[in-house]
Parts: structure tokens; C-alpha cells; sequence
């Protein structure tokens, strides 16, 4: 059950990779929060949503994709408020825009979570969140 929900609140975030808050701020608001993450593979890309509580493993606050080059990725979120939030990604290698699992739920491709917490089942918000002030903020995700 656990993986089910796991597996459609990624493909959730997929369909919005590309959301933003419904009244953008202006670009003299708010910080960057710059997730990079370490690839094994340069196959395929990767896939990042960022969310606040109340939206969390849902409709994302900001999605965005990045190639991976060098066995790296990285992608920077702008216009982030100071709150708290929470990163999900995954490594798209077949370039569906969605996450794809086993018939049993088990996921195939590679996924990481703010703060590096890797649990069975999905995500959990106090596991994930973090805390974004008035300064920039560089995150290392690993899968």
C-alpha cells in the first residue's frame, strides 16, 4: 500500500514538474534553494519537486527537471520564501516523466528525499523537511 502511494504521488509530481505557486513573486523576493544531486549514470534525467506541508507528496510548489552531465545534476529553485519545505527527485532513465515500480511496488528507478532519509514506503514530512531563511541554501541529495 505504501509503495502505491509512494508510486502516484510521484507520478502526481510529474504532471506538475513544472508548477509554480499560483501568484509568482517577484524576482526580488524570496531565496534559491540549489538541490544537487550525485548520478551514477548520465542516462535519462532527474526530476525535483519542492514542497511545503500542506501540499506535501501532492501538487508540488515548484518541479523542475535537469540533465545529468558528468554524473551530476543540479537544479535551483527561485522566489523560495523563508518557511519550511521538503525535496523529493527521482531519476527518470527512461524519460517517461514518471516514476516506475516492479508489479510487486518496489520502485526500478532511483529516488532521494530531502535530508537523505531513505525509509520503506514514502516519504514522510517530519522526516524531510527543512528550514529556508532569507539566504541561499544548497542541498546534496543522494539516491
Amino acid at each position: 500500500m505504501k509503495s502505491i502511494l509512494f508510486a502516484l504521488a510521484c507520478t502526481l509530481c510529474i504532471f506538475n514538474s513544472n508548477a509554480q505557486n499560483p501568484s509568482p513573486t517577484p524576482s526580488n523576493e524570496g531565496t534559491t534553494i540549489t538541490v544537487t544531486v550525485p548520478v551514477q549514470s548520465n542516462d535519462g534525467t532527474i526530476i525535483v519537486a519542492l514542497f511545503e506541508e500542506d501540499n506535501f507528496m501532492k501538487k508540488p510548489t515548484q518541479g523542475k527537471e535537469s540533465e545529468i552531465i558528468d554524473g551530476q545534476a543540479s537544479v535551483t529553485f527561485e522566489n523560495v520564501l523563508p518557511g519550511i519545505y521538503a525535496v523529493t527527485l527521482f531519476h527518470d532513465k527512461n524519460g517517461n516523466k514518471q516514476m516506475d515500480f516492479q508489479p510487486n511496488g518496489m520502485p526500478i528507478e532511483m529516488y532521494g528525499v530531502s535530508n537523505n532519509v531513505m525509509t520503506m514506503g514514502p516519504p514522510k514530512w517530519d522526516d524531510a523537511r527543512f528550514q529556508v531563511a532569507s539566504t541561499p541554501l544548497s542541498l546534496e541529495i543522494r539516491m
